[in-house]
């Protein structure tokens, strides 16, 4: 095992020796990193616009705002949970139990916290929309 983490590790120092990165100058980076960011900033805010004239109050539309952003973000974080929780429970946890058990409590938890956060926005139209405000 340690020879192949070796072997990697060399291979990968070689191929970053014969890649040459191409670096472009400081100006036009900081210009297309300005603008980058300008325009990603102007979406975000069409967006939050959107939503706090969908709920008709700054408060409702920047907390729905919020819970779709937890809502898209918490896919593959929850994804990457479960899969370690499961590399933990069924390979490593084959030969230690506590591990296993470590492996399974972990994983219990991120499909908790991934379906809490695929609900939750949906609880929050729901109540909102129909209960709240008309």
């Amino acid at each position: 095992m340690k020879k192949v983490v070796v072997l990697a590790i060399i291979t990968l120092a070689i191929i970053g020796l014969y890649i040459s990165p191409v670096f472009a100058s400081e100006e036009i980076l900081n210009s297309v990193q300005t603008s980058e960011l300008i325009q990603i900033s102007e979406e975000q805010r069409e967006e939050l616009d959107d939503y706090v004239e969908d709920y008709g109050s700054e408060t409702y539309g920047f907390t729905a705002f919020v819970l779709n952003k937890i809502r898209i973000f918490s896919i593959p974080f929850c994804f990457l949970g479960i899969v370690i929780s499961a590399i933990y429970q069924y390979v490593i946890g084959i030969r230690k139990l506590d591990v296993r058990y470590k492996g399974f409590y972990t994983m219990i938890a991120f499909i908790t916290l991934f379906v809490i956060a695929q609900v939750l926005p949906l609880i929050f139209v729901i109540v909102i929309k129909g209960f709240g405000r008309s």
